[in-house]
């Protein structure tokens, strides 16, 4: 799979993923599960060495140690262990290396499918009983003929592991996503923000974030959550004779999401009469100077990678001093 290209046109709202599954050991044998993740994360599979074993000393129970890749140490994750799953070993697993976060990681699976290209909005958000964990780590689900396949999150897993700039403890900032009610009040002093991630633990940390640096904050689970959020907004403004940015200052958007991803969403908002006033970062891990292009394609303001999270709101901050002509001082 190494040197693979995501040949989609950006903002399409469509997405490639590549499925592996683990077999975990049952009473009656073996249960296979289906997990996904975007291909864009992931740079190539590989044999898993023989005999594997986390070791004593490891700073986490998932951590399986370090194996040489060409001119890489990579560090290895056995995927079952962080799932809480009893992984069934078999002869020829394999290794999915990803490269996300600025960071190349490994993680260990009993086997790979194939590669499924799908849109977002066949991409479901977790049901209640999975989305409302304290530590989720399923972002999505997506029917592959007759079987599920569970998207995972595995910047979660890099940050339970200390792989993420800025992580660490989570604070539990939120009990539900946001209704948009108050966006639509006339807005004060404070900017005000809104946030699309699909991840729970990503949603709360940026939240603290953001509202450390002064901002009012609203979240929503997905793309399509802020977009209709969005609209209601647009209308609101529209039938007061007002500018939106009366009511928001900003957008910061994921890109990888069920229903509507944030390439998708970016584009919506910069084709709008109404709301291409506002401003749009995209903050997501798959961020590089690879692809960077996607986003400057839809027309966002800024991209920032996503380890950068106390990078963020100043990065938001200047977009909305540079439009209000206000001059930074230099230091």
């Amino acid at each position: 799979m190494a040197g693979h290209e995501i040949l989609l046109e950006t903002g399409t709202n469509e997405v490639e993923l590549i499925e592996f599954y683990l077999d975990e050991a049952a009473e009656h044998g073996v249960d296979r599960h289906y997990f996904g993740a975007n291909v864009a994360k992931v740079l190539e599979v590989i044999e898993a060495p023989v005999g594997m074993e986390v070791e004593p000393s490891a700073s986490h129970p998932s951590f399986l140690g370090t194996i040489a890749l060409r001119d890489l140490i990579l560090p290895v994750v056995d995927l079952a262990v962080w799932l809480r799953a009893k992984r069934q070993p078999s002869d020829h697993e394999l290794i999915v290396v990803t490269e996300f976060n600025n960071a190349v990681t490994g993680f260990l699976v009993s086997g790979v499918t194939q590669i499924h290209r799908l849109g977002w909005k066949d991409i479901e958000p977790p049901g209640r009983a999975i989305s409302t964990l304290d530590e989720s780590c399923i972002t999505g689900t997506v029917r592959m003929g007759e079987r599920f396949t569970l998207i995972l999150d595995l910047e979660l897993a890099l940050a339970e592991l200390g792989g993420v700039e800025g992580g660490g403890e989570v604070p539990h900032l939120e009990t539900a996503d946001a209704t948009g009610a108050m966006i639509f009040a006339p807005k004060e002093e404070k900017y005000r923000v809104i946030v699309a991630d699909d991840s729970r633990s990503v949603r709360a940390l940026l939240r603290h974030r953001l509202e450390e640096a002064g901002f009012e904050v609203e979240t929503f689970m997905d793309g399509a959550a802020a977009w209709d959020c969005l609209k209601g907004l647009k209308a609101r403004a529209v039938d007061r004779g007002e500018s939106v940015d009366t009511y928001l200052d900003a957008v910061v958007s994921d890109v990888e999401m069920p229903r509507m991803d944030g390439y998708t969403l970016t584009r919506r908002i910069k084709e709008d009469s109404v709301l291409s006033v506002l401003p749009v970062v995209l903050f997501s891990s798959i961020i590089s100077k690879g692809l960077e292009h996607k986003g400057w394609a839809v027309k966002a303001d800024d991209q920032v990678t996503k380890p950068g999270f106390d990078k963020l709101p100043e990065r938001v901050l200047t977009l909305l001093r540079k439009r209000d002509g206000i001059v930074e001082k230099e230091a």
